[in-house]
């Protein structure tokens, strides 16, 4: 029996533009995350070691992926 028997083309492409979308949006998160906060993200976070704004921002992108992947069972 292959190996890639039970998985069609369309499932390989459709799983391709669900993660192209997926990571466009986390970027997207990512640069307003940046433009509008009042301070330099990195700094505070590997300089300052800010664990409170580490904690939000990860909480952020946990929630975004849960939402997509969501997106994507359906």
């Amino acid at each position: 029996m292959d190996l890639f028997s039970a998985v069609s083309g369309a499932e390989i492409v459709s799983t391709l533009v669900y993660s192209v979308i997926g990571i466009l949006i986390f970027c997207l998160c990512w640069w307003v995350i940046r433009t509008f906060s009042p301070f330099p993200i990195i700094k505070e976070i590997e300089t300052d070691q800010n664990v409170a704004l580490a904690i939000l921002i990860a909480s952020v992108f946990l929630s975004l992926s849960i939402i997509i992947a969501a997106v994507i069972l359906s």
